[in-house]
């Protein structure tokens, strides 16, 4: 399937209104998106326009010179830098006699892909259908109109094929927010559980492809975590589609809880932001916010800028922020060093990790709280306790307990100050 799927020829076609700066990057981007859903790109076309045609998105002159291309090239597939409507798609297809897909559509496909739990899956479907409902609008006038019959009373036989479907889909939406609802409660309730422990909770954000997990994995290395903790890597558009979060406990640190978030892309269809709206609000609840950013991406100042305005329109802001400067060894650049709250590091060479480590515990523990206490022999459990979710300094056996000199967090201060000497 995949080998037939490779078989298929793309040409891709952009406008560049207004003469954008990074025009050319976002077609890379595009030819990106679309060798990720199996396509074959064997051509380009570009158009330099005020704004974008409303018939065709691009102007008579250039859908001439696409089917030239279509035709010498042997293209059965023509991509688009942009989110088409329903009436642009059926007017190019026309036009063209050929497949339109538009940068919504790849995305969404390669979304669909990756998604492997429930909750992604359904995301993923529900961003889907929202795409289509207003787009399947005259695609049905060759079926002609259906009579009226079992299953469709009061509505006579005046009823189409079309007016079904888009009945289908509704209610399949409606069906979908249901479900979806009932995981952002759970979700709610273990974010509430993990506020009350009082743990802080640091998040990784950024560009799809950055490293986010990488460093995640690399963090639970650090920690002794065995390997079924670790999650999925990989390089590739969009590997991570479901929020993990993780404990990550180093020696002479307090624990901290670490999420891993979706990738970001640029002109990320607003369906998708929506319905992945409750995954990404981990990102939201966080302490602190690291940006991973790809240094050796000749484009990664555009990559930070659509991440802070993704997570702006999301409103996600004024939360402390690190950058780390991810896969600097590819960059040539001098690793690993610290300025100000950028880390330069590399996580798939483990240098730089302790640096980053550092930034974040002087940003989320600004003003530990160091105690002395002084716990019973017969309370083992609580031991085992600060030593997982405190930083113990030292420990030393009286002859009534264990006297432990530790830095800790609030809640746990206030919970066992019974113990405090």
């Amino acid at each position: 399937m995949e080998e037939e799927k490779m078989r298929e020829k793309a040409i891709v076609v952009g406008v560049n209104i207004n003469h954008q700066h990074d025009f050319h990057y976002s077609m890379q981007e595009l030819k990106n998106l679309a060798r990720a859903c199996h396509l074959e790109v064997v051509g380009e076309l570009t158009q330099s326009l005020s704004k974008f045609h409303k018939a065709h998105y691009i102007g008579t002159g250039k859908i001439n010179e696409a089917t030239q291309l279509i035709q010498q090239l042997d293209a059965e597939v023509v991509i688009f830098n942009d989110e088409l409507t329903g009436s642009q798609i059926r007017n190019l297809e026309k036009e063209l006699n050929s497949k339109v897909i538009d940068r919504t559509m790849l995305i969404l496909d390669i979304f669909a892909e990756r998604a492997k739990t429930n909750e992604a899956q359904a995301q993923v479907e529900m961003a889907n259908l929202q795409y289509m409902l207003p787009r399947i609008a005259g695609q049905r006038e060759s079926l002609g109109r259906q009579g009226g019959g079992v299953g469709l009373i009061n509505r006579g036989s005046g009823e189409t094929k079309l007016e079904l479907d888009r009945r289908k889909i509704e209610e399949k939406i409606t069906a979908l927010k249901k479900e979806l609802d009932g995981m952002i409660t759970k979700r709610e309730t273990l974010r509430n559980s993990r506020k009350k422990s009082g743990i802080p909770l640091v998040s990784l954000v950024g560009y799809t492809n950055a490293g986010k997990s990488t460093i995640l994995n690399a963090l639970l290395k650090k920690s002794n975590h065995s390997d079924h903790k670790q999650v999925f890597e990989k390089d590739m558009l969009f590997a991570t589609l479901d929020t993990s979060v993780r404990k990550i406990k180093l020696p002479n640190c307090q624990p901290f809880l670490l999420s891993d978030t979706v990738g970001f892309v640029d002109k990320l269809p607003h369906h998708l932001v929506k319905a992945f709206r409750s995954t990404l609000e981990e990102a939201a609840a966080a302490d602190v916010l690291i940006h991973v950013v790809d240094y050796s991406s000749s484009n990664f100042q555009k990559q930070i800028e659509v991440t802070n305005q993704t997570l702006k329109e999301m409103g996600i802001e004024n939360i402390p922020t690190i950058y780390a400067f991810n896969k600097a060894d590819l960059a040539d650049a001098e690793y690993p060093a610290v300025r100000g709250n950028r880390v330069y590091l590399s996580a798939k060479q483990n240098l730089g990790l302790n640096e980053l480590v550092e930034k974040i515990n002087q940003q989320i523990f600004k003003t530990p709280i160091h105690c002395e206490m002084l716990i019973p022999f017969d309370h083992g459990r609580l031991i085992s306790y600060l030593n997982e979710n405190a930083n113990v300094l030292s420990t030393r056996y009286e002859y009534n307990g264990t006297l432990l000199s530790l830095e800790c967090n609030s809640n746990d201060f206030e919970k066992y100050k019974q113990y405090i000497i």
